[in-house]
């Protein structure tokens, strides 16, 4: 059985300054200039350990396995959203596509209200998961947050609002679709 050489126990993530990285029981604190992030962390196969402009993050499980790699990477990139979550904050563009009827977009007290959705009676509303705030700018959504994983949670449930049900879906496009995925706040 041979080596790989690519395979590591360990990773390091910039931390930026202003940011203060803490591990609790079993979940990990992102405090910075625009608040806290708080994630569930798996202190039994990771661990975490401050270094000089940044974190090390080291496997507790052998490394030689493809599912161990994976790990590591992923939490190096969850710290690295956390990272610029507190620090920038992020944003996504969604598109209102209204083919047949004329559709009427507000955000208002944490939801986003569609009326005259294919020419129904009552408006949709779509829940926005608290952190995440939308804006309504002609044909398009902008939604803006810190924490990656509820603002996605926040568009899908915007599409899944706006889910066509019974009606042909090449002939009927009508809804809200995301078109600029969620980015760092360009400052």
């Amino acid at each position: 059985m041979s080596t790989d050489d690519s395979l590591r126990d360990s990773v390091t993530v910039a931390i930026p300054k202003g940011v203060t990285v803490t591990v609790g029981r079993r979940t990990i604190t992102a405090k910075g200039p625009l608040g806290t992030i708080t994630r569930p962390f798996p202190n039994d196969v990771l661990t975490y350990a401050p270094a000089d402009g940044g974190a090390s993050l080291t496997l507790q499980i052998p490394a030689n396995r493809r599912q161990s790699q994976a790990l590591l990477h992923a939490w190096e990139r969850h710290l690295g959203n956390l990272a610029v979550g507190v620090t920038k904050g992020f944003e996504a563009k969604m598109k209102v596509v209204a083919a047949h009827f004329p559709m009427k977009v507000l955000a208002k007290d944490g939801e986003l209200v569609i009326e005259n959705f294919l020419g129904e009676k009552y408006p949709r509303t779509a829940p926005l998961v608290a952190g995440v705030s939308a804006t309504v700018d002609g044909d398009f959504v902008i939604l803006s947050g810190n924490d990656v994983e509820i603002f996605g949670q926040s568009a899908a449930n915007i599409e899944r609002t706006t889910r066509i049900r019974d009606y042909d879906p090449r002939v009927f496009q009508d809804g809200i679709y995301l078109i600029e995925h969620a980015h760092p706040k360009e400052t």
